[in-house]
């Protein structure tokens, strides 16, 4: 990461601030708040966030965010701290208790004297308020968190966590110096630190399990339960980011036989349970009498057994079953954080043999994601509306790539690199999944917050590269684009409506782009996405269908069923789609004649894809022999020789193996390098590897 200041990070906020609150037409408070939670989201602190601004100074009271964390049996509030001030102010500790208390004080009168009562149930904070009440025993810890534009006081001091009445009440401040160590960091993440001295007295007892090797180290060592437990209620998803399938491993319901060895045979969970499989930055040891204790772990990652720790923090929550005499077998691989991205992909899928990877383990490295970032580096697109040169939509892969890619730029080199690459054509894998889902998947999907729809993403696209990795295509990539350029300009017709008050606008553009895939659909007809892609902008028609839509969707989603009050819980539901779903009609009615005579025939989008994916088979083909091509022929002989020693080649693969040995005198075509590529991969997961 470049040389990169606070004080220009935090100009470079304000600004990324001003061009969102202008292009979505929302105020500055808002997109500034927006911003940085999605900053926290993406790095996995939080799980989501909804918007939800509620002011009472009259009582104390103020609340601009929350979450319900189902899983956890968490629920997160948020307040934020926002003058726009012209210069970096310090935060003190009498102004972070006093702002405190306005979040506390919404909670505790919201819990036990029904405060949404008082309010009018069009409001922003009656759905969050009546459902912090109705909902008040189904969670049994509330995070605080604290967003400011300020820097943190050297003296301040941290807050430590209170009870209130059965809730845990946690506070944590994230003020723009932390903000910064996060962005500046590599990856784009605050370190997991977990102190095991201060959990377990003087550490966890370990055992060795590596050689010298200076990729990783590993060891063996024994979990007490409770401590998993207690690490999973406190950082949730963010134990669990490295791995897709660990994700989603801890979304569904508790596993019924680890729920009974738990309650009715403690004991034997040990003998019972794989165990867990994870992955550090660094570990911090020491030798004490009775051998090695592992004090520290750094970046903790549970890559395989998400399951085991989810349903070991429900079972003690909410079934009160003692963990005591619960423990968890765990291997902890150090993994060099330079190599990282190419080995904890690995141990993550070696790790799930019992479940095919194939939604992969979606890392940034993931060859989906590779494939978009090569698109995005290399097709120009028109114009931003008042501007003259031609730019990139730039897709940033891994977290910090953006700001890493002009770290060795001179001032005039970064301006032109933002010229070639604007900021607000930047676009992140949770964005990507955004803007497909809503066409091609469940809406809810997205209303449920930018990862757990990524990892619905992930599942749904890994299954489909496995299938035919042609299918992403430049045609699928341009259609991206598309969506994003309607995802967008969505979020500012919204903003601008006259109808429009504020809140639920995500709620309102998922559920709006949804029913015009819905409607297309219906009569086989498509938007065209390819005129989107050539001009970068939306025709009248589109966007007079698209004012229609949303204040249609607004109205129906304000006025959920009897016994629910919030508004963007409801969103979250599958019924919500169901009954938007079943109002086409009323939804046709209100679309102008110009939109429907602007889409195209189904036949023809199939026609696009059919010679779209003909051209990545060719393309792939060629840098499939190209890289073939960079084996010497004698190489390519001694592993024919080694694989048919070990009888693994089918006969297809043995010929074409015998043509590879004989380069450069035969050349094998592009389609045979792509099975010899295969035959590597095979060869490899049999041991049979040819160095160099």
């Amino acid at each position: 990461m470049r040389d990169f200041t606070l004080e220009e990070y935090c100009k470079e906020l304000r600004q990324g601030a001003h061009a969102g609150s202008e292009a979505r037409q929302d105020y500055l408070e808002s997109e500034f708040l927006l911003s940085l939670a999605n900053d926290l989201e993406g790095a996995g602190v939080i799980e989501g966030f909804e918007p939800c601004h509620y002011r009472r100074p009259s009582g104390g009271m103020r609340v601009d965010g929350y979450w319900f964390r189902e899983e956890e049996s968490a629920l997160d509030l948020f307040v934020l701290d926002f003058e726009n001030r012209e210069s970096l102010e310090t935060l003190i500790n009498t102004e972070i208790k006093s702002i405190f208390k306005r979040l506390e004080n919404f909670f505790t009168h919201s819990m036990d004297k029904h405060l949404y009562d008082d309010l009018e149930e069009t409001s922003q904070g009656y759905g969050l308020s009546r459902d912090i009440s109705d909902r008040r025993n189904n969670y049994s810890k509330v995070n605080l968190y604290l967003i400011s534009e300020r820097k943190l006081s050297d003296q301040a001091v941290a807050l430590g966590d209170i009870q209130y009445l059965h809730w845990n009440l946690s506070y944590h401040i994230w003020d723009l110096s932390r903000f910064y160590r996060q962005y500046t960091s590599k990856g784009g993440k605050e370190d997991l630190v977990v102190d095991l001295k201060q959990l377990c007295g003087k550490g966890l007892q370990c055992l060795p399990a590596h050689l010298n090797n200076d990729d990783y180290e590993s060891y063996l060592l024994v979990m007490p339960a409770d401590v998993l437990s207690d690490l999973y209620g406190k950082y949730g998803a963010r134990l669990l980011e490295q791995n897709v399938r660990c994700f989603l491993q801890a979304r569904g319901n508790v596993n019924k036989g680890i729920r009974a060895t738990i309650m009715n045979d403690p004991g034997m969970f040990f003998a019972y349970n794989n165990g867990i499989t994870a992955t550090a930055k660094e570990v911090i040891t020491s030798e004490k009498e009775g051998g090695l204790f592992i004090e520290e772990i750094r970046d903790l990652q549970i890559v395989n057994g998400g399951q085991t720790t989810a349903s070991l923090f429900h079972t003690n929550k909410k079934d009160k079953a003692g963990l005591d005499q619960v423990f968890v077998q765990m291997k902890l691989s150090v993994v060099d954080e330079e190599k990282s991205e190419e080995v904890v992909p690995k141990i993550s899928e070696y790790a799930n043999t019992q479940n095919k990877v194939n939604a992969a383990d979606f890392f940034s490295n993931h060859p989906f994601h590779v494939r978009m970032e090569e698109f995005s580096r290399r097709l120009w697109a028109a114009p931003i509306p008042g501007v003259l040169i031609d730019s990139k939509w730039f897709y940033e892969r891994a977290r910090g790539q953006y700001a890493d890619a002009q770290s060795k730029f001179t001032q005039a080199g970064r301006k032109r690199f933002q010229k070639e690459n604007p900021k607000p054509r930047m676009f992140t894998k949770t964005d990507l999944a955004k803007f497909e889902n809503v066409w091609d998947e469940k809406p809810t999907f997205v209303n449920l917050g930018a990862q757990k729809n990524f990892a619905k993403y992930a599942e749904r696209i890994g299954k489909e590269w496995e299938k035919n990795s042609d299918h992403f295509n430049e045609f699928y990539y341009k259609r991206v684009i598309a969506r994003a350029i309607l995802f967008r300009r969505t979020e500012k017709l919204v903003s601008a409506q006259p109808w429009y008050q504020g809140g639920y606008r995500a709620n309102i553009v998922a559920y709006t782009l949804a029913m015009v895939s819905e409607y297309t659909k219906s009569r086989k007809r498509s938007v065209d996405f390819m005129q989107i892609w050539k001009s970068q902008d939306l025709t009248p028609a589109i966007v007079s269908a698209l004012e229609a839509i949303s204040e249609f969707v607004s109205d129906e989603i304000s006025n959920p069923p009897d016994g629910i009050s919030n508004v963007s819980e409801w969103c979250k539901k599958d019924a919500c789609w169901t009954r938007l779903q079943g109002k086409l009609s009323a939804v046709e009615a209100l679309l102008p004649k110009e939109f429907g005579s602007k889409l195209i025939s189904i036949e023809k989008v199939n026609e696009e894809v059919v010679d779209a994916k003909k051209t990545q088979r060719m393309d792939s083909g060629i840098e499939a022999q190209t890289n073939v091509l960079k084996i010497p022929g004698e190489k390519w002989a001694t592993l024919l020789e080694l694989c048919i020693e070990k009888q693994i080649l089918t006969p297809k693969e043995k010929d074409i193996l015998t043509i590879a040995a004989q380069i450069p005198k035969k050349i094998p075509s592009e389609k045979q390098s792509v099975i010899l590529l295969d035959a590597l991969k095979k060869a490899a997961l049999e041991g049979v590897i040819v160095s160099g």
